[in-house]
Parts: structure tokens; C-alpha cells; sequence
């Protein structure tokens, strides 16, 4: 490690100030040349000058300037020596840059002890509390090593860079050579030899014009060892040479036992010197007529015992920073490995949304043309094609729209609406749905709802509708020649608020001990044979269990095998007590009057184009077809129509934005969202820019009708009321 001297220092007169910044710059040099011996001296005259004058900042700089140079010898113990006489001078000084520069030893301290996280803490520390130039870039040089010894070689390069055009008034060329020599060592670790070369030259050059007989070493040890490593053994041998001569001339023996002699003789008269004045203080304390000898000999003890305990907290302080430098650096890799599962849970859901936002369109195409085909009698040896065909689209939809589901619910993507709902129809509309499914296994399907539940409810209908889809559909496939319960009680009313008890129960094959641990996992579907015989996609339970978890509520399970299953729950619920009680009439699409109607399709797509053209004129509506969003603005403005079914995602502006440019100049045109939702998509966002409702793409048929029935004929429904 070569460090770089931070110059400050206060005198009480001009002259003094003078002496003192001489002294200080032949420091300097003689540092920087590796003279340890007259640098030791020239610290020797700054600090008789600062006792002479009581000037406790140029003392402390001075003590500053020891800690340095013996850190940079490798003689820790005579550093710390030093560099705690300088703290305790610190205690009762308010000196910001002399703490700054105290902080900054102090990591150095802490990078030769190992502790590099602790070491960087103090410079960040260090930095704050001074802006001084040259202190700024000996913190640099420092966090260079630092970065180097940890790996990060990225950020050690651009502190070197900086260093190497660096304009610092006192240490501009020194600062330059060390970091062309820390460049060289990175650049020859990275094995990129000619960059190395490149820097070791440059600090070769740089060290021999200003004699730093250390750097010049280092350099010829350097280029030395590149060319060896690249094969060159002649260049390797006449760099060798130059070391030999170097080593001789720098670390002669005589020199080595000057500078050891030197710095023990001023090292032992500043140590000969604190005991005398603590002698000398000891001596007017005991001639003191209040002092008695007893007193002496307690307060010798407790300095003997304080001494003991400092020692004692030093090593317990030592052990403690390299624990804590350990803790800092698991917790760096814990952190590092919690971002690589974050980015790659992102990676996956990002992976997951996209496929199944894509597979929607082509599905849309296979799902509607099967329907038309439908329509449009086929032969009876056709139909069984066509069935099997609608079958696994209608499959295929329900796997995507799972996925999908799931991969929301692990993106945090979804929260429950607070809305409006009657419970009832809710309820009643999962079973009516799923009717069908239940005559065609021979099983009664029947629904036992509490009247004392309020009629109006807040919260989310969609996601409940999603529960029950979920868990009668469930109980509907493992359930043959039974009955399937679908229960609803109030269990307490409080004001505004209820507790309701939900279960769906049936009499089918049911669940064993082992299958149940399992049950709620993603494709899970108790075992090999049940997934065969039964199908499915293993996703409905756990989709349920998500969903709960929205409303803090909890699925549970009651099964044996061969007498049937039951998933129960509670959920809590806002309710409206002053609500009356309505009677709805609503409109079946055999009651709707298609014919004469007239609509705007916005859809880039030019299969869903004809496909959905081609449904509405099943129902003799006739229609226009706008290419993109733009082009819906336009139409609308220049057209009447009955309403506008908009594709969300297509290029230019998107539906949404197309929408809220139709409700500047048309409030009333029911606007329905026709779109294969992604990840990101947010039905409220479709709301809010203005759409009457929302068609997922690809659809069912009667869902597409029925939804555009109900939007423009709301006004006939709600005189009906």
C-alpha cells in the first residue's frame, strides 16, 4: 500500500506557520522517495514545534503523519501507538477535517486486519466529513484496493481512472504511479497482458522521474512477471535484472538498520517523554496535603486494572469488528441471492403472461370458427368433429385463463373490488351455469341460501363467482349419479358488517389423508390415475386458496374416501342495512331484438375481423370495421351505431386511450372491451376509461351475445324495473 499525506496544520504565528509547511513538504518527499528515516525526523521537528506553541491541531496532524508512515512500513503496533494518542486528542478538539482524517486511518487499520465492508463504512464516514481534495483522493485510492480485493474490479477501475488524471496540488504524480501499478495488477489478474503492460510502463516512467524508489521496484517486479506469464522470457529476464540492481540500492542493510535506529530512538524519546509527564503528574499528586499515600496505591491500582480492562476491550472490539464484517458480507450475498430469485420469479411470470396473452388470439380464431361451423349444419359425421374440436378449445381456454390467474395472484397483480353485489344471484348464477354439467353426470345440483343474509353486499362478485366456479366445478367432476350442496348461512350481523359460512359438499369419490397434504398445490390432483380419469389442469383448489387469501379467509377440507368431499370457509363481508329489497327482471337472449342493429368492430386482427363480423350476422346485425384506434374515433364521430366493441392491445393508441377520446364527444354508446386480458391488464382501468363491460378473449358465444344484449338494451331492462 502506498498512502498519500494530507497537509493541515494551525500555528500561532505566521513564522511558525511558515517552518512548519517546509517541514511538512520535505516530509513528503522523503516519503514518497522511501527515505523512512529523515521523514521520521521531519515529524520529529512538526511536533517539538507544536508542543512548543500548544498547538494540539498541528500535534495531531503530526500524529496523523506517524500512524501513516508506519502502517505503510508494516509496523501496526508503533501505528496504533500513534494513532491513539491522536484520538485522545480528539476528544476535547472540534476539528472536522483532523476527525476525517482520524476515520480515515483508521479503515486503513481495519483493510490490513481483513475487514474490508468495516473499512469501507469509515471512508463513507471519512467523506462526509471533509471535502478536502487531497484527502478525497487518498479515500479513492484506498476504496480502489478495497474494490480490488472484494472483486469488484468495475468499480476499482473507475476510481484508478480517475486517480490517473487526478489534478491534486500536493501528490498529482504519486497518486498517478500507485494507480498505474493497481491498474496493471487488475489488468494482469483479468489476464489482459497488454493493458497491463500499458499501465506498469507508464508507472516505470512516472516513478523513475520523481525517484520513488518503491514504485520504480514494484513496476520492474511487475512488467517482469507479465512478460514471463506471456512467454516473453528475454523482456521477463531484463526486467528481472533491473530488480536485482534496484534491491540493492533501495534495501542494503546498512540503510535498513539506519531508518529501524532512527525511527526506535524517536519512537522511545516520545514514549520516555508521555511517562515522565505522567510521572510528573503522579509526583504533584502525591506531594498534594488532600492526597494520602493509600490513595496513591487505590489510584495506581485502578490504572492497573483500567489498563487490564482497555486491553481486555480492545481484543473483545477486534473480535467484534471481524464478526460484523462477516455478518456484512453474508448479508451482501443473502441479498444478492434474494434479487437473483426476484428476477427470476419476475422472469418466469413475465415468461407465463406473455404465452398465454398469445395463445388467446389464435385461440380465439379455432374456438369461433368451430362455433360458426356449428351454425351452420354440418353433416352428422361432421358435428362429432366439430364437438371434440369445441371441447379442447373450450379446454385449452380454461388451462390459459388458470395460468393466467395464478400468475397474477404470485405477481401481487390482483386485489378485491368493493362493489355492489347480490349474493344471491351471484350464487345462483355459478349453479345455473354449471347445470348442464351436473344432468350430464346424473347429479343434483342444489343451492341452500340463508334469507337472512342481507340482499346488498360490498365487495367483489367476480372473484366470489371465481371461488365457486372453481370449487362446484370440482365437486361436479368427481361426482356421478349424486348430489353436489352448494350452502350459504349467516353466521353473525354486526351493524354493517356479516360473517357468512360457505360450503360446498358432495357425496363423489372423495379425498384420502395423504392426497389432502397435497391438494391445494399447483397440478396437483391426488394421484396419476385420478388425473388420467378425470382430466383437469390441478389449478382450480389452488386458484381457490389464492383467492381466499384476498379476503383473509382460509379453505377447509373434510373428506373420506368413497363418502365425499366437503370445502368449507367463513368470509367476512360490508353490507348495506338500509338497502330495500329489489325485484330484478332480467332479459334471456331469446328476449333480445338483434335484428336491424348496427355496430362498430375495432379490431386489428383480420381473422378475429371476419370471425366476429360473421357471429354478429348470425344475429342479422350488421356492422363497419375500424383497423385501429384512430380510425374508431373517426367512425364514431361520422356514425351512429348501436355500439362499439373495442379490442384493447392494438398498435398506435390503445383501445383504452380510444375510448376516452369517444366519451369526449358520446356518453351514451355502450362501449364493450373485447380483449385477451394480459398480466398487466387491470379490468378497473378498462372502467375507468369509459367501457360499459369486458368480454375476455376468446369467448363463449352466449356470453358474447348475452353481454351484448344487456349493454344495449339496459334502458328497456331498467324501465322493466
Amino acid at each position: 500500500m502506498f498512502l498519500c499525506t494530507i497537509l493541515s496544520y494551525g500555528q500561532n504565528d505566521v513564522s511558525s506557520t511558515s517552518k512548519v509547511q517546509l517541514i511538512f513538504d520535505e516530509f513528503l518527499i522523503y516519503r514518497h522517495q522511501n527515505q523512512v528515516d529523515k521523514a521520521i525526523e521531519a515529524l520529529d521537528k512538526a511536533a517539538k514545534i507544536a508542543e512548543n506553541n500548544e498547538d494540539v491541531k498541528l500535534l495531531l496532524d503530526t500524529y496523523h503523519q506517524y500512524t501513516r508512515l508506519f502502517l505503510e512500513e508494516g509496523d501496526t503496533e508503533t501505528a496504533i501507538y500513534y494513532w491513539d494518542r491522536a484520538s485522545i486528542l480528539l476528544k476535547d478538539l472540534s476539528y472536522s477535517f483532523g476527525q476525517a482524517f482520524h476515520n480515515y486511518l483508521e479503515a486503513e487499520v481495519r483493510f490490513t486486519e481483513g475487514n474490508n465492508f468495516q473499512s469501507l463504512k469509515l471512508l463513507e464516514e471519512s467523506r462526509k466529513l471533509s471535502n478536502n481534495r487531497n484527502l478525497g483522493n487518498n479515500i479513492l485510492l484506498l476504496e480502489a484496493y478495497i474494490y480490488s480485493n472484494i472483486g469488484n474490479y468495475e468499480d476499482a477501475v473507475k476510481n484508478l481512472h480517475a486517480l490517473i488524471v487526478n489534478s491534486d496540488d500536493k501528490e498529482r504524480a504519486f497518486l498517478a504511479t500507485t494507480a498505474n501499478l493497481q491498474l496493471a495488477k487488475i489488468s494482469l489478474e483479468l489476464e489482459d497482458f497488454e493493458e497491463a503492460i500499458i499501465h506498469s510502463k507508464a508507472a516505470l516512467e512516472l516513478a523513475e522521474k520523481h525517484s520513488y524508489h518503491k514504485n520504480i521496484k514494484y513496476a520492474n517486479e511487475m512488467l517482469s512477471m507479465i512478460y514471463e506469464k506471456m512467454g516473453n522470457h528475454e523482456e521477463s529476464l531484463l526486467y528481472y535484472k533491473n530488480l536485482g540492481q534496484i534491491k540493492d540500492s533501495i534495501f542494503n542493510i546498512d540503510k535498513i538498520k539506519l531508518e529501524t535506529k532512527t525511527a526506535d530512538r524517536i519512537t522511545s524519546e516520545h514514549k520516555t517523554n508521555t511517562i515522565n509527564k505522567l510521572t510528573a503528574k503522579n509526583e504533584e499528586l502525591s506531594e498534594s496535603k488532600n492526597r494520602s499515600e493509600i490513595t496513591a496505591i487505590l489510584t495506581s491500582a485502578f490504572l492497573t486494572i483500567i489498563s487490564l480492562l482497555a486491553v481486555s476491550l480492545f481484543r473483545n472490539n477486534q473480535i467484534k469488528l471481524k464478526t460484523n464484517d462477516l455478518l456484512y458480507t453474508k448479508n451482501k450475498e443473502l441479498e444478492l441471492a434474494r434479487d437473483s430469485a426476484v428476477s427470476a420469479m419476475e422472469a418466469k411470470t413475465n415468461f407465463l403472461s406473455t404465452v398465454t396473452h398469445e395463445l388467446r388470439t389464435p385461440l380465439y380464431a379455432v374456438t369461433g370458427l368451430t362455433h360458426l361451423l356449428l351454425e351452420e349444419d354440418p353433416a352428422e359425421h361432421q358435428k362429432e368433429h366439430l364437438k371434440s374440436l369445441k371441447f379442447s378449445g373450450d379446454y385449452l381456454l380454461n388451462f390459459i385463463n388458470d395460468i393466467l390467474q395464478i400468475n397474477k395472484i404470485d405477481a401481487d397483480k390482483l386485489e378485491p373490488l368493493k362493489i355492489e353485489f347480490k349474493l344471491q344471484k351471484v350464487l345462483a348464477d355459478v349453479v345455473d351455469s354449471l347445470q348442464q354439467n351436473a344432468n350430464e353426470k346424473n347429479t343434483s345440483l342444489i343451492l341452500d341460501y340463508d334469507s337472512k343474509i342481507p340482499q346488498q353486499l360490498l365487495g367483489d362478485p367476480i372473484k366470489i363467482s371465481q371461488i365457486f366456479m372453481n370449487l362446484v366445478g370440482n365437486a361436479l367432476k368427481f361426482t356421478k349419479d349424486g348430489k353436489v350442496e352448494v350452502i350459504a348461512k349467516l353466521l353473525k350481523k354486526e351493524e354493517d358488517e356479516v360473517k357468512l359460512y360457505f360450503e360446498v359438499k358432495d357425496n363423489g369419490i372423495g379425498i384420502s389423508e395423504d392426497q389432502q397434504k397435497n391438494i391445494f398445490e399447483s397440478f396437483e390432483q391426488g394421484s396419476v390415475q385420478i388425473n388420467r380419469e378425470y382430466g383437469g389442469t390441478g389449478l382450480g383448489l389452488t386458484i381457490v386458496k389464492s383467492l381466499l387469501g384476498l379476503f383473509n379467509s382460509k379453505i377447509n377440507l373434510e373428506s373420506e374416501i368413497g363418502h365425499g368431499s366437503s370445502f368449507f370457509f367463513e368470509m367476512d363481508l360490508k353490507c348495506d342495512a338500509n338497502a330495500l329489497n329489489e325485484v330484478s327482471f332480467e332479459l334471456d337472449i331469446q328476449e333480445f331484438e338483434f335484428k336491424g342493429l348496427h355496430i362498430l368492430i375495432v379490431e386489428d386482427n383480420k381473422i378475429n375481423q371476419v370471425i366476429t363480423k360473421k357471429m354478429l350476422t348470425k344475429k342479422e346485425i350488421t356492422c363497419d370495421i375500424a383497423n385501429n384506434g384512430n380510425e374508431a374515433i373517426d367512425m364514431a364521430k361520422a356514425n351512429t351505431y348501436n355500439a362499439i366493441l373495442m379490442d384493447i392491445h392494438m398498435p398506435g393508441i390503445s383501445g383504452e386511450e380510444a375510448t376516452r377520446q369517444i366519451r369526449k364527444f358520446d356518453m351514451e354508446i355502450p362501449i364493450i372491451a373485447l380483449t385477451a386480458i394480459s398480466l398487466d391488464d387491470s379490468l378497473d382501468s378498462f372502467y375507468e376509461a369509459g367501457c360499459n363491460d369486458v368480454v375476455t378473449k376468446p369467448f363463449k358465444p352466449e356470453v358474447f351475445y348475452q353481454k351484448i344484449g344487456e349493454n344495449i338494451f339496459k334502458n328497456k331492462l331498467e324501465g322493466l324495473v
